[in-house]
């Protein structure tokens, strides 16, 4: 059946939005947010301190895209305000692992012994600090903290061993709030 719907963002007081075209632009105290929402049925209308999505006579599949659309913009609001916090644990059994960033690229050096060194590429937006046994990754925008975190997690892989016995590598211990 289809119906009109209509699905609106509240924003937080100190938290602005402009909307150029398809792109919308989040700007908050903790960062500044811009994301292309393209659909050529939902239209978004920035007013005051509201964000509106609506589609008139929306089919089932307009209305998921909605609830998508108001998810990823809710996500955007929330990361002005406080930016999304990843936490990777370095473990290292066998080998003692180096892990380093050097110019815009993030390196792990001596992982289970081997003598060239694996690199993965630091995508800009994303804060990544090195304490001890931990990487932290902060981001306002919650998809590219998401694959840094992502990035350094799959740049360990271990492949054609026994994942029972050799369990080094770097992984996620967290994920924008929520304790794996």
């Amino acid at each position: 059946m289809k119906a009109d719907i209509v699905r609106e963002v509240v924003l937080e007081k100190g938290v602005s939005a402009k909307l150029n075209g398809k792109i919308l632009t989040i700007k908050g105290p903790k960062g500044e947010v811009s994301r292309e929402f393209r659909s050529p049925s939902i239209t978004l209308a920035v007013t005051g301190d509201k964000i509106t999505l609506h589609v008139s006579k929306g089919t089932k599949r307009e209305k998921t895209m909605i609830g998508t659309f108001e998810s990823h913009i809710s996500n955007i609001v929330k990361g002005v305000q406080e930016p999304h916090v990843y936490t990777l644990k370095i473990c290292s059994g066998h080998f003692p692992m180096n892990v380093a960033i050097v110019g815009k690229e993030f390196v792990v050096k001596n992982f289970l012994g081997e003598a060239v060194p694996r690199k993965a590429e630091m995508i800009p937006g994303v804060d990544v600090k090195i304490t001890g046994n931990d990487i932290t990754l902060s981001s306002p925008d919650k998809e590219l903290a998401g694959m840094m975190a992502s990035r350094i997690e799959n740049l360990c892989r271990i492949t054609d061993r026994d994942r029972r016995i050799f369990q080094d590598g770097c992984y996620i211990t967290q994920k924008a709030g929520k304790t794996i």
